[in-house]
């Protein structure tokens, strides 16, 4: 039986290469997006045309509850469900903690960690408790094990990410799911794009493997985490970082 992965923020960068990656795996995909309708719609088009695999885009606020369960019923009239969910839907902000405004807070967790509890539990509970079987990565960032300054909502919202990743393993674990996450390090995706060359520069050289890392770096990693092949693995953290936090 085929599985189906549904993958949030699937029209963005590491997105974009979740989506390939699973499809080339022979997983069904649900590309979720949440504004970019016509990217996520060429991306399933795609996935389909290629790989031969089932692909829908289905859209949700995932930082609302409701929404979230409207994406999940889309889901369920596409495909009966979801064996795989990959929480990687995110926001990204530069600012001094002192100017981060309530908003900017409420986003950055709204997006960054309300959006993997809500998924986590509609996942959890329509499918993956019945049925006795799932995977649950969720996609943290080398912030979230060390912080970055700059980066503090950032930052905390992606080490709560990684508190539940932990939490919620040993939870779920009896239920025969497993739950992992990934914290990449440098990735050259658009969230990088208002970075100059110098500090992309200065990056590549604090990154011991002198290089910054590709989507599709992450996506390999994922699809071995959600494999057979990591039958054995729940409630870790794999740092795809180049060694730039070790």
């Amino acid at each position: 039986m085929m599985k189906t992965t549904l993958i949030t923020g699937g029209a963005g960068g590491i997105g974009t290469a979740l989506c390939v990656g699973f499809a080339k795996a022979g997983c069904h995909v649900a590309v979720h997006y949440h504004t970019k309708r016509e990217k996520a719609e060429q991306l399933a088009e795609t996935l389909r045309r290629s790989y031969g695999v089932k692909a829908a885009a289905v859209q949700a606020d995932v930082a609302d509850r409701e929404s979230v369960n409207r994406m999940f019923d889309e889901v369920d009239k596409h495909f009966g469900g979801v064996d795989i969910l990959i929480n990687n839907a995110g926001v990204a902000q530069q600012k001094l903690f002192t100017d981060i405004t309530e908003t900017d807070w409420r986003r950055m967790t709204g997006v960054n960690l309300d959006g993997v509890f809500y998924c986590c539990q509609e996942a959890l509970r329509r499918y993956m408790l019945p049925r006795h079987i799932g995977v649950i990565l969720n996609i943290s960032s080398m912030w979230g094990q060390v912080g970055a300054s700059c980066e503090v909502h950032y930052s905390a919202a992606k080490a709560a990410v990684i508190g539940l990743t932990k939490a919620l393993a040993k939870e779920v674990g009896l239920s025969g799911v497993r739950v992992n996450a990934i914290a990449p390090g440098v990735v050259t995706t658009e969230m990088m794009a208002d970075f100059d060359e110098a500090t992309l520069q200065a990056l590549r050289e604090e990154t011991p493997l002198n290089t910054l890392g590709t989507p599709k770096d992450i996506a390999d990693a994922a699809v071995f985490l959600c494999s057979g092949k990591a039958g054995f693995i729940t409630g870790q953290i794999l740092g795809v970082n180049g060694g730039f936090v070790i």
